[in-house]
C-alpha cells in the first residue's frame, strides 16, 4: 500500500518508520526541505517533498499538522487526491475536525493515536512508539465499512490498540483524561508561582521532586497544543472544568469545617477509582 504522510514530526515520522518496516511505501510532505531530507535519511519515508502533489498516488493519506491546520491542509491537498484516496488525521480533537473534513472529502475518517513523548520534530520519531497504545478511530454514518477496515488493518500493523467511537464521545473522554489535566496542571504551576515571598518560592522550587514533577508535567508542555485543545474542544473542556471546580470547592469546604472523616473517605474513594484509568 502507498501511504502519504503530511507533517513529518514525532507522530508522522514514527508512523512512517513503522509502516515502512511493515512493507508499505511511504511518501512524506513537510514545509521544510531539511525535514524532508532528514526523514529520508532516517528511513521514515521512501520519498519526501514540500509539494503535496507527491501524494497523488497514495492510497491512504495521514494528516499530521497542528489541529488548526488539518482542514486547510486537506483543502490544499484535494486537487492532488485520487478519487479513491482515504484520508485520516492524528488530531487530539475530533468533532471540530471530522465534520468539516468529511463534508469536504467524504472518504475521511478521524484518528487519534494516543502516544508521544515530550520531544518534537523528525529527530524525535521512533520505531514502536504506538505499540500497546490506544489508537482511536471515529467513523460516522457516512463512513464506508471497507475504509474503516483499511485503517484498522494499518493500526494493527503498528501493534496499537484500536478503539472505535463517535467524534463526540472521543472529545468528551479526552476532555476528562487529557485536556482537563493540562489546564489543571498549568493552574498548579501558575498558583505555586504566585508565592509572594522570594525565599519561600526558591525553597519550594528547590524541594520540588517527583510529586510536583508528575502533576506539573503536562501543564509545562507545548503551549500551542494546549491552546488548540481549548479552542477546538471548548464545550467538553468547559464541562470538565466546571465539574472539577465543584470538586475543589467541596474539598475547600471540608477543610474549612475540619471534616476529616469525610475527607478521608473521599481520599479512600479516589485511591480505589484510580487504577481503572491506568
Amino acid at each position: 500500500m502507498i501511504i502519504g504522510i503530511v507533517g513529518l514530526g514525532l507522530i508522522g515520522g514514527s508512523l512512517g518508520l513503522d509502516w515502512r518496516a511493515q512493507g508499505h511505501q511511504v511518501l512524506g510532505v513537510s514545509r521544510q526541505t531539511s525535514t524532508c531530507q532528514r526523514a529520508i535519511e532516517r528511513g521514515a519515508v521512501d520519498q519526501a517533498s514540500q509539494d503535496l502533489g507527491l501524494l497523488a498516488s497514495a492510497d491512504v493519506i495521514v494528516l499530521c499538522p497542528p489541529i488548526a491546520q488539518i482542514f486547510p491542509v486537506l483543502q490544499a491537498l484535494t486537487p492532488h487526491l485520487s478519487p479513491q484516496a482515504l484520508v485520516t488525521d492524528v488530531g487530539s480533537v475530533k468533532t471540530a475536525i471530522v465534520l468539516p473534513c468529511q463534508d469536504h472529502w467524504p472518504r475521511f475518517i478521524g484518528g487519534h493515536p494516543m502516544a508521544g513523548t515530550a520531544e518534537q520534530g523528525i529527530e524525535a520519531a521512533e520505531r514502536g512508539l504506538f505499540v500497546g497504545a490506544p489508537y482511536v478511530l471515529t467513523p460516522t454514518e457516512q463512513t464506508l465499512a471497507a475504509d474503516l477496515d483499511t485503517l484498522i488493518n494499518l493500526v494493527n500493523d503498528l501493534q496499537a490498540q484500536v478503539h472505535i467511537c463517535s467524534p463526540e464521545a472521543h472529545d468528551q473522554a479526552v476532555a476528562w483524561i487529557s485536556h482537563l489535566p493540562v489546564m489543571v496542571s498549568a493552574s498548579l504551576i501558575a498558583t505555586c508561582g504566585q508565592e509572594a515571598d522570594p525565599q519561600i518560592l526558591a525553597l519550594a522550587q528547590t524541594l520540588a521532586s517527583s510529586g510536583f514533577r508528575d502533576t506539573s508535567r503536562v501543564g509545562g508542555g507545548n503551549p500551542e497544543l494546549g491552546l488548540m485543545m481549548a479552542q477546538f474542544n471548548r464545550t467538553a473542556l468547559l464541562q470538565s472544568l466546571t465539574v472539577y471546580r465543584q470538586a475543589l470547592d467541596q474539598v475547600v469546604q471540608w477543610l474549612q469545617q475540619e471534616d476529616w472523616a469525610v475527607l478521608y473517605q473521599y481520599l479512600q474513594r479516589t485511591q480505589a477509582e484510580r487504577p481503572p484509568f491506568l
